[in-house]
């Protein structure tokens, strides 16, 4: 019994999700194009994140807001989401001063502790 794969085929991870790589400011003209982007990456089998790259996206403004917003709308009505790559903070602060809620790489979901993170119980403490 062979285990290679067959040649031409490339090694996929099904646990691996698509990433997106917006270059420097994004024109009204370049967004149609990456929210088509996002639709064809999330068709895929097993696709439901997609992680947007925003790291070469450039200074934070409205513009970056704008892509984002219509980015996550596009995935959210495939059924998916963005995950961000590499933000600047101010596009953090940006965001949630929107009202816009990203998922940030290398950050525990909401909800969840930091793994790592452990409650500690005083002795005294009545069960809750």
């Amino acid at each position: 019994m062979s285990s290679a794969r067959p040649p031409g085929l490339p090694l996929v991870d099904a646990m691996t999700p698509a990433v997106l790589v917006p270059a420097g400011p994004v024109t009204k003209d370049q967004v149609t194009g990456l929210c088509d982007d996002v639709r064809a990456l999330l068709e895929g089998p097993g696709a439901g994140v997609v992680v947007c790259d925003v790291g070469g996206l450039g200074p934070p403004g409205l513009g970056a807001v704008d892509l984002l917003a219509r980015l996550q709308l596009t995935a959210r009505r495939c059924g998916g989401r963005i995950r961000l790559r590499d933000p600047d903070p101010a596009l953090c602060a940006l965001l949630a001063l929107v009202g816009l809620r990203f998922e940030v790489e290398g950050q525990p979901e909401q909800r969840e502790p930091a793994l790592g993170v452990e409650e500690v119980v005083e002795t005294g403490d009545p069960p809750v």
